[in-house]
């Protein structure tokens, strides 16, 4: 009974470091996926702003023709801008993706090859006792 205990309290520790492994690498991605979007928000807010106040000083209708270009212009950067950040993002979740999958992965050889140790120990266990009761 006492052994089963310590196995249960090893399988636990493991579960939790895996658990805050993964916990850690979601984290530090959620928070920079958080601060590139915000940078790129405040990149597109500057920038309409700017040209909302270039428009609110034009008078007549030529002004807005020579500001019309510079808009679609802005809204044109505003776009490549969140297209460009949102690979990023893409990216980054995907390379934070592919490390919990290798802590994953790491930890389901390590109880493969301890369970194969386990079944290997069991045989040799169950050898040695046929050998004694075939000895007596």
């Amino acid at each position: 009974m006492y052994q089963i205990n310590e196995q249960f309290a090893a399988a636990s520790r493991q579960f939790v470091d895996t658990a805050s492994q993964v916990n850690r690498l979601a984290l530090d991605n959620a928070e920079q996926v958080f601060g590139l979007q915000l940078a790129a928000l405040e990149k597109n807010v500057n920038a309409a702003f700017a040209f909302w106040g270039e428009l609110a000083e034009v008078r007549d209708v030529d002004g807005f023709k020579t500001l019309l270009p510079k808009g679609v212009q802005v809204a044109r950067e505003n776009v490549e801008r969140a297209i460009s950040t949102s690979q990023e993002v893409i990216g980054r979740t995907l390379k934070t993706n592919e490390a919990i999958g290798q802590i994953a992965k790491g930890r389901f050889e390590s109880a493969t090859e301890q369970a194969r140790a386990n079944v290997e120990q069991a045989q040799a266990n169950v050898e040695q006792a046929i050998k004694a009761a075939k000895a007596k």
